[in-house]
């Protein structure tokens, strides 16, 4: 309805001060034109715009006369003043208007504890003289104003606009107020949980929302003798202030840029111009900066509990001791035979590794109802587990590669009669570089020949299983250079998907590498592995290549090699 002479935008300000300290000045003029209106002049139905017709309902000052009638040039236009009104208003003050004082009179009309106060409160302005406002009045944030313009959000601008579905349930939806009674601590511990929650619950906590307050700065722009009459009420600004001081303004303060215009259809088109201006009280510099004094002591008390709680002794591992901390989850498991499926995995530590004696290193996942995705049969787990492990330098690792610790796994399925069967066997090295690593590892399984035994497996759920689950991997009693599985047949089954959060520890990774010209242990290395994770086969490699030169050596003549090394390096002339 009114537009600001620049833009008629709201603005959004923060403030750290209480919302009461807020005031505002609202200037209200009705002015008329000294020129007569001149006939209406239809405009085009195509081609350039004619200069000096507009057809707005509400017109910034300066601007051309609207479309119901021409008026003179701006330069030529002489304007009067005939009524001026200005008030000073705080927030949720209430202003009563005309209207209200004349229903509140009446007691009869009095029908809710709101209705009652505002009554007393009318009774007593007129025996201290009267309201000194005539036509300047607010609708504070408990009205039923603001609870129906609030439900009566418009999206257009089109008079014909009807609500949809989703507006009107959101439309029974009221705000959370700021000055809610607070919970007792008591309740929250006795309801946590609320098995019938009431229709006002489910409004006031289902419903994410910032708690927003809200205040109206009417006018009342009737004809004189005619004040009290809804149809010529009119809203100047709205002023809304959330939990988080966010205070809305719309449209903004005026300041220097000119008043906003109210523009009334009707044969005399009576014109209003009014200003809004911030007239809270600025703080004072020296109470300003015993603020900013304030503030730094509270934030500074507010650091040292949040450091008692978590302490300053950060915790160290011993010299010469690697810590590998391993968050994992087991996420899912696919591409398997049958349904229900469960995974039983436990963590193989090698030599010179140790946990904790609290640490447990195996684990069972509950058992997970398959769903079809794509192809495959998939089962979510979503299994958490932690790993805690050391890892300590011995003399003998000096110059070898520490062997990382192995997770080995099965899967399982469940029939009706609870009967298991083995879905397949698998084995995780793992990652020896910290971070975030998602990791999907194929499985196979035992088989025997014959339809025997594939009747076998599903009438009664017996399946050929490994006494030893690290013979997926490298049988833990092995001790020869080469494994031989002759005669062991196998058959692919699905895999299973890993996601593991590894972090390493060591002070050998607080020594700067800049000044090294080698590595100077086995600690150094795992930090090399934390840049590049390939680190580990190249030296592998290495070592393989070396001892192969030395046997080959070692098998060479002695008086090849010395030929060999004359050839090479002949004797210079004197």
């Amino acid at each position: 309805m009114a537009e600001p002479l620049c833009s008629a935008g709201g603005a959004v300000y923060r403030s750290r001060d209480p919302v009461r300290n807020l005031r505002l000045r609202v200037r209200i003029r009705r002015v008329t034109s000294a020129g007569p209106l001149l006939p209406q002049v239809p405009l085009p139905l195509a081609g350039p715009e004619l200069p000096g017709l507009a057809g707005r309902a509400a017109t910034p000052e300066g601007a051309g006369p609207s479309a119901a009638g021409a008026r003179r040039p701006p330069e030529e236009e002489e304007e009067e003043e005939e009524e001026e009104e200005a008030a000073e208003v705080g927030w949720q003050e209430k202003l009563f208007s005309q209207f209200e004082v004349d229903l509140y009179q009446n007691e009869s009309a009095c029908q809710t504890p709101l209705d009652r106060q505002y009554r007393e409160e009318i009774l007593k302005l007129e025996k201290t003289g009267g309201r000194k406002n005539n036509r300047i009045f607010t609708y504070t944030d408990h009205d039923r104003f603001t609870n129906l313009e609030e439900h009566c959000q418009k999206v257009t601008d089109s008079d014909h606009e009807v609500p949809s579905y989703l507006a009107e349930r959101m439309a029974n939806v009221r705000r959370r107020r700021q000055d809610r009674r607070p919970v007792e601590a008591s309740s929250l511990k006795s309801k946590i949980i609320t098995w019938e929650p009431s229709e006002e619950f489910k409004k006031n906590s289902h419903v994410i929302n910032t708690p927003v307050q809200t205040m109206y700065i009417m006018a009342d722009l009737g004809p004189y003798g005619k004040l009290g009459h809804r149809e010529y009420e009119h809203v100047l600004c709205t002023v809304k202030v959330d939990s988080n001081g966010v205070i809305t303004v719309k449209p903004d303060f005026t300041g220097a840029r000119g008043a906003y215009r109210i523009e009334q259809d009707g044969e005399k088109r009576e014109v209003w111009k009014y200003t809004i201006e911030n007239a809270s009280v600025r703080v004072q510099p020296e109470e300003e900066e015993r603020e900013q004094r304030v503030f730094t002591d509270l934030y500074a008390r507010h650091k040292e509990y949040l450091s008692g709680l978590v302490g300053s002794e950060f915790e160290m591992t011993l010299p010469g001791t690697l810590r590998l901390f391993v968050n994992g989850e087991i996420v899912s498991a696919q591409g398997y035979e049958y349904d229900n499926l469960y995974v039983h995995f436990f963590v193989e530590l090698p030599s010179q590794w140790s946990s904790p004696a609290f640490q447990q290193l195996s684990g069972v996942t509950q058992t997970c109802a398959t769903k079809t995705m794509g192809w495959d049969k998939v089962a979510h787990f979503c299994y958490p587990f932690t790993l805690d492990m050391f890892f300590t330098q011995g003399d003998e690792s000096e110059d070898s590669l520490p062997q990382w610790p192995v997770l080995y796994f099965e899967v399982l399925s469940l029939d009706f009669w609870q009967r298991y069967r083995v879905e397949g066997y698998g084995s995780l090295v793992l990652p020896a570089s910290p971070g975030i690593h998602m990791l999907t590892t194929p499985t196979w399984r035992p088989v025997e020949l014959g339809t025997v035994a594939e009747l076998r497996r599903f009438f009664i759920g017996g399946s050929p299983e490994l006494e030893d689950i690290t013979y997926a991997r490298i049988p833990s009693t092995f001790k020869g250079e080469r494994l031989s599985r002759f005669g062991f047949r196998t058959e692919t089954t699905g895999s299973v998907t890993f996601r593991l959060y590894c972090l390493q520890q060591s002070k050998a990774f607080l020594e700067t590498s800049a000044l090294r010209q080698r590595m100077q242990s086995v600690l150094d290395r795992l930090g090399g592995f934390s840049q590049q994770s390939s680190v580990y086969s190249v030296l592998e490699a290495f070592q393989r290549a070396r001892r192969r030169m030395q046997e080959a050596r070692q098998s060479l003549p002695q008086d090849l090699i010395s030929t060999s090394a004359s050839s090479v390096h002949p004797p210079q002339e004197p």
